[in-house]
């Protein structure tokens, strides 16, 4: 996708050196970052520097990558495993991204390895792309029914950020979006801030501003009236873990907006790549559920009088916050799940007719 009109993907290995964008910059600056070694891997995914399941797992492939680079050692490289596993618990992609990477250099003592280690750390990021590419052409059959029966434009609500910045180029959630613009269908997106971190609000809308694509930004209490009103046609999400029952975790308040969509009959639609499907899990209640620094919440940044970003408190100096970054939205408010080999209904029964 682009920024200022010019194609990126959100990263790539260069001499050695894996290139990201920092997205704790955006949207007042748009700043590449180099990693050169596999605890500043860990560092950028911890700090959120990268984000999104899918990119978290690329970036870990990588830092697979930087570890063989630092010392060619079997040990050191299994270390650096787990520690990446550690590094964020929620999101599937992250482990299924380590676990793959292991199953291929584990026992590899040859100077063949650092190859290997970057031939797959590439084919993750390629065919995240490709599955992205096939959501998006899978949602847009969707968005074309409610714009054949409308005729007029599709007003899409969406939560958090999973966008290209969320992925390898496309995106989950926006992909149908992309592909919708760019066959000329009318689209507008309600983009929910997404607090703490406001993802909506700084990665979200700054994506779809430079694509060109009408959005409005809502608090994130907002989508209910809206959908009351008959304001919003569809809602699209992205997911951090889908269990195969069909339950999703994904970033905080997505539950609240399924429960909303639910009431007023909004289809509410989850996009995601296979490698975001945890098979082993059988119930939502084992999933993992990150606890962040509540200075997310109490604090926040943004751009002060003299163009710099000022980070500020903005609660009383005693009180305490809980800041949990995921919630769970159950299968039975999910719509449908949209996946690069097509959509289902989210449920084992659905799943496994996609993926046997």
């Amino acid at each position: 996708m682009k920024i200022n009109g010019k194609e990126f993907r959100t990263i790539w290995f260069e001499n050695n050196i894996v290139k990201i964008i920092d997205q704790t910059k955006l949207p007042h600056q748009f700043i590449t970052k180099d990693l050169k070694t596999v605890d500043d891997t860990i560092e950028a995914i911890k700090t959120m520097q990268v984000r999104g399941a899918p990119l978290i797992g690329a970036t870990a492939a990588y830092g697979l990558v930087l570890s063989i680079i630092e010392k060619n050692d079997q040990s050191f490289l299994k270390k650096a495993s787990e520690d990446l596993i550690k590094s964020r618990p929620t999101a599937i992609n992250l482990k299924w991204a380590v676990d793959r990477m292991m199953k291929k250099l584990s026992g590899v003592n040859t100077n063949e390895i650092l190859k290997l280690a970057i031939n797959e750390a590439e084919a993750i990021c390629d065919e995240d792309v490709d599955f992205c590419k096939k959501i998006g052409l899978n949602g847009l059959k969707i968005i074309e029914e409610i714009y054949n029966a409308k005729r007029d434009t599709v007003n899409i609500l969406t939560h958090c950020n999973a966008g290209w910045l969320a992925t390898i180029d496309w995106g989950t959630a926006t992909s149908p979006i992309y592909h919708a613009h760019q066959k000329g269908i009318k689209v507008h997106v309600w983009v929910d801030e997404t607090r703490p971190r406001n993802q909506g609000a700084n990665l979200t809308s700054y994506e779809l501003n430079e694509e060109g694509i009408s959005n409005t930004i809502i608090a994130d209490n907002t989508g209910g009236i809206l959908m009351q009103r008959g304001e919003v046609d569809m809602c699209i999400t992205g997911t951090d873990r889908t269990l195969s029952t069909g339950d999703v975790a994904n970033k905080i308040g997505t539950y609240l907006k399924a429960l909303a969509a639910y009431d007023n009959k909004v289809p509410f639609y989850v996009a995601l790549p296979s490698s975001t499907i945890d098979w082993n899990l059988k119930k939502f209640k084992d999933i993992p559920i990150e606890e962040r620094n509540s200075e997310e919440l109490s604090h926040i940044e943004g751009l002060d009088k003299n163009n710099k970003i000022t980070k500020v408190l903005i609660y009383p100096k005693k009180s305490k916050a809980l800041n949990l970054a995921f919630d769970i939205t159950p299968a039975k408010y999910v719509t449908g799940l949209i996946t690069e080999k097509g959509i289902c209904e989210a449920s084992e029964e659905g799943l496994k007719k996609l993926f046997r």
